[in-house]
This record gives C-alpha cells, sequence and structure tokens, in this order.
C-alpha cells in the first residue's frame, strides 16, 4: 500500500471519528466502554500532546503548529523519497505518521483546537486523553523504530 493510501485512510478514519464525537457527544462528557479501562471523553486540545503548549495565545499557537506540521511534512517527504519500495513496513509507517499530523492539522485550521476522546484509564490512573491521529503518529514511529532496528543489515542508508 502506498505511503498516500496510508496517509488518506489514516486522515479519514481520524476526521470520520472525531466527527461523530462532535455531533454525539457534549464537550466534556464521558461514556463508559469498560469501566475502570476505557472511556470515550470528548474534550479539545488546544496544545500539542499532553496539552503542550495549550497556554501560549492562539495568535502565536496556531501559525507555530502551522509552521512545525509544515515542517514535519517535509521532513516525512523528503525522508520517504530515500525509502526503498521493498520496505513495506517503512513506508507504511511513514504513512501512519503523515495522515496522523494532516488529521490533526485539519482540526487546528477548523477548531484552532485538536479533538481528542479516546481515553484509557487503570482504576484510579488515567492517561492523557488522545485521538486516532494521535495513534496514528504514535504507531507509526513505534513501527518506524522497530523496522530500523531490525529492518536487516547494510549500511545506514540502507537499512530503509
Amino acid at each position: 500500500m502506498s505511503i498516500r493510501v496510508v496517509s488518506l485512510l489514516a486522515v479519514i478514519l481520524d476526521q470520520l471519528s472525531k466527527y461523530w464525537i462532535v455531533r454525539s457527544c457534549q464537550l466534556g462528557q464521558s461514556i463508559t466502554v469498560l469501566k475502570e479501562y476505557f472511556y470515550i471523553t470528548y474534550i479539545q486540545n488546544p496544545g500539542a500532546a499532553f496539552g503542550f503548549m495549550a497556554d501560549m495565545p492562539v495568535y502565536l499557537r496556531i501559525p507555530f503548529f502551522i509552521l512545525i506540521t509544515l515542517g514535519a511534512g517535509i521532513i516525512v517527504y523528503a525522508y520517504q523519497r530515500f525509502v526503498p519500495p521493498e520496505k513495506k513496513l517503512h513506508r507504511f509507517a511513514l504513512g501512519l505518521i503523515w495522515g496522523g499530523a494532516m488529521g490533526n492539522f485539519i482540526d487546528r485550521l477548523f477548531y484552532r483546537k485538536v479533538v481528542d476522546f479516546i481515553d484509557v484509564r487503570y482504576h484510579q490512573h488515567q492517561w492523557y486523553v488522545f485521538n486516532v491521529a494521535d495513534s496514528c503518529i504514535t504507531v507509526g514511529l513505534i513501527l518506524l523504530v522497530l523496522g530500523y532496528l531490525f529492518g536487516g543489515g547494510g549500511r545506514p542508508q540502507e537499512r530503509f
């Protein structure tokens, strides 16, 4: 599967899930899926991961995130040009990363915040609420690292 197809599927899944949450839930509403472990909790995160920079003024925050996303996009695009077609895991991982970045980018453009709703807990311990785009980025990064570590020998530029 091409990077573009993976990215497009990630964006579609992310945006459809966020659309469903925004239309189905009240801001701050939490629905128990699996008591003490998994909830659907609708929040809006104006910052980056873990609420980082959430208190930054919007006139600085939005341009900053646009520049960061564009910069990351250029890096992913440039990097994928050196990844041979037979390195399918790497290309799939890059597609997930790019699709996740675009999913959150769309939120920032339209809402000035990112819609988050996946709420994982372990009894009284709670992780940060996240979304499908965040999951795609995380899984993509993990796959990229695993592919690099266990992807075979050769010179470093040939490992990809």
